[in-house]
Order: structure tokens, then sequence, then C-alpha cells
């Protein structure tokens, strides 16, 4: 397999030779089905390289090979004199070295998993995110957002639920609210309530402490959905080049959101078997999990066509969208795609009014539909709404009918 990213026989054959020669080549052709770029590929394998004559070097095989010894080599790397290893990309030296190092462990992990750095949660969370999943079924997406609270309140607690007490849950609040706004503030507290109850049921806290977590004051409706106009939406979805397998992913990405209004989440998790193309329509399966069937238009399937047909690098994951560089796989959360929407964004000299670029194209193509005479019942239809309630706030970006039913202002003279 090393013949693939190297075209000299003398460097094979040093390869093949040299210190973990049989475990280089194992780890070119593990590069290799990750679909990884030649010149990357090669650099990785240099990275590995490094990492064994260094390791071999410390005695570093006579212990356990763990993220502890990928420390040990990025201290090394400030000094490193290692004789015909370079050392100036020290980010990139460590990815290679943690690549490798997941090879080595031989824990079923793919090279594409282990591409990026890893979080490790302590006992504690990792507990409680298998709890989550055995007795109430909650996604993966939903633990990820919960997680990232709660890493920040056992940071300060440590993994001793017994230290947890109402002033501690209250005062964390607080300052959680502080410097986040509603929506993060009540994933907060949500979290909070459910690593509480996981703790009762566990018997590792008492069950008084659950109510000690405070409500975030919000008043429904208070607030405006953040939108673009029609003319906006179009330069964005413009900005892509047709040309590119980038652009075409980009812009099949665009009009789904545009045209039907489906979350960055509902993105991430379509498949290719999720598009019926000759009944014409889209199988998505958002919030609680509830498949919900949607028209697919002439304009939004071609677009999806063409990024299948000429845009989609080779893959053996069954998600439709993937990332256009190795390893080719599903995008790792909704994160990913509004990015993908907010440089679209800067592409087209488009201001977004709010956070969350993805969501604010849902929210346009709503007022879009309010616009062009559609009721609220069918915008809660597209949206996939499951009460009529959740679906008013968008009766007060309707400025047309809201001039029909305005009453003058007391005492005021007309213009």
């Amino acid at each position: 397999m090393l013949a693939i990213w190297f075209d000299s026989p003398l460097r094979i054959q040093a390869l093949r030779d040299g210190p973990s020669g049989p475990q280089i080549e194992g780890f070119a052709q593990e590069l290799y089905r990750a679909g990884y770029a030649r010149i990357t590929a090669r650099r990785h394998i240099r990275e590995a390289e490094h990492f064994v004559y260094w390791s071999n070097k410390e005695g570093v095989g006579e212990g356990p090979v763990d993220e502890q010894v990928i420390q040990r080599f990025g201290r090394h790397l400030s000094r490193c004199r290692c004789p015909g290893y370079g050392h100036t990309y020290r980010v990139d030296l460590l990815r290679g070295a943690r690549l490798f190092l997941g090879f080595l462990r031989g824990e079923g992990l793919s090279v594409a998993r282990l591409a990026e750095t890893q979080t490790h949660d302590c006992v504690l969370l990792a507990a409680f995110c298998q709890w989550m999943r055995q007795q109430r079924g909650t996604a993966d997406s939903t633990l990820y957002n919960y997680k990232r609270s709660l890493r920040d309140l056992l940071a300060r607690v440590g993994e001793d639920p017994g230290r947890l007490d109402a002033q501690c849950v209250r005062q964390f609040v607080l300052e959680t609210s502080q410097k986040c706004g509603w929506a993060a503030t009540k994933n907060c507290t949500t979290a909070l309530r459910m690593f509480l109850r996981f703790l009762i049921a566990e018997g590792r806290c008492p069950a008084e402490l659950g109510a000690a977590v405070p409500t975030v004051a919000h008043w429904r409706l208070s607030s405006l959905p953040r939108y673009l106009q029609s003319e906006e939406v179009e330069r964005v979805i413009a900005s892509c080049d047709p040309t590119s397998a980038v652009g075409k992913r980009d812009r099949a990405i665009l009009l789904l959101l545009a045209r039907l209004g489906l979350r960055a989440g509902d993105i991430v998790q379509l498949r290719l078997g999720d598009i019926d193309w000759k009944g014409a329509w889209l199988s998505v399966t958002g919030k609680s999990r509830r498949e919900t069937r949607l028209p697919l238009t002439q304009e939004v399937g071609q677009a999806v066509v063409d990024y299948l047909q000429d845009g989609r690098p080779r893959t053996d994951s069954d998600a439709l969208f993937v990332r256009a560089r190795a390893p080719f796989r599903a995008f790792a959360n909704h994160c990913a795609v509004s990015v993908i929407v907010e440089r679209a964004m800067l592409r087209s000299g488009v201001k977004c009014p709010s956070r969350g670029a993805a969501h604010v194209l849902r929210h346009s193509a709503a007022s879009s539909m309010l616009r062009h005479g559609a009721s609220l019942q069918d915008i809660a239809a597209v949206l996939r709404h499951r009460s009529i309630d959740t679906t008013q706030i968008y009766a007060k970006v309707d400025v047309t009918m809201l001039g029909q039913i305005a009453q003058p202002w007391p005492g005021a003279r007309p213009c």
C-alpha cells in the first residue's frame, strides 16, 4: 500500500525495513481507505515515522501507549533535534502521531474518527450519558449539548457528587445566565436537571437537590424571528460555485434550508435512502424522531442530483452530505452546517442577523411563505411544528396584515 503514496522504490523499502515497518504499511492502507489526498497521506506517514523514532529512542514501547505519550511527544517537539525530521508544524505533527497511535490501539477505531482531537469525558459524565441512552433513549446530539454545560460544572466540583449542594447549583446557573443568552441558559438548566435525576436515581445525591435548579425567566412570543429578505436569500444561494464539488454540495444544502425550512440537524441526519426520486419526496426525521415526508421540488432535487453525480466523493458512508476533505464522512454535528451557511453569507456580503446562520434560513423560509399568503397552519406543516402555538411567532412579522388591523394612537392626528 505504500507504493500508492510514494514513487521511489528505495523510499518504500526503507519504510518497510524500518522500525514498525508492518505497522507503517497498515497505517498507509488505513489512510487510503479513509480517502486522504496523496500529499496529506505522505505527510501523516512521515509524522508517524517521527513518532516511531522518538518512541524507540525514549523506550516508550515498553509501557502503555496512550494520550499521555502524545503529550510527551508534543513537549519533545518544542526542543526536537531528531536527525532528518522536521518539527516546525507542531499541530500537524501531533495530529499525525495521534492518527498513528489510534491505529496502533487496534480497538476498532477508524482513522476518520481519530482525525479530531478527542475530548475524554470523565467516568461520571460517561456514566450519565450511558444512563440517558438506556433509560430515556436520548439522542447523541442532545447529549452533546448537555455535556458542554456539565463539563463546566464538573470542572468545579470534580467527580464527587457529594460536593454538590443547592447553593452551588444556583450559583452555577446564575453565572451561566450572566455570560450566555436565554437559550443557552435554558439548555444549561435542562442538562443540570437531567444530571441531578441521574445522581438521585443512582443514590449519589439527596432527592431534594433536584428542586434546587432555578427556572429561567422567559416570556412566550416576546422576541421576533430573525430572517433575511428574499433577495438576500437568493444572493446567499448564488454565492456557491456551481462548477466545484464544494459549491455543488453547499448549494444543495442551502436550498434545503431555504426552500424546505430544514434544520441544520436535519441536514446532518439525511441519508441516501431518504429520497424517493420517483415519488419526488424527502423523508426527514427531526425532533422527537418523528418521520415526515416533504415534497422535493425540481430546483432542490436537481441541486442534490448535481452534487451526487459530480460533487460527492467516494465513501462508504450512507450520509447524503459528507465532508469535502478526507476523511470523507458525515458531518460531526449541526455546527458544520451553520459554518457552511456563514461562509456563504460572508461571500455574498449578507449580514447574518443573529447567531445560528442555518436557522436564519429556516426563519426566512417561513417569513417568505407568510408574505406569499400561506396560513400559519401551512407553515406549521412545512416546519413540522407539533403545536400551532410555536408557529404563532411568525404572525408578528406579517407587516401587511398587521397594518390592516392596527388601531390609531389615541389623540394622534392623521398624517
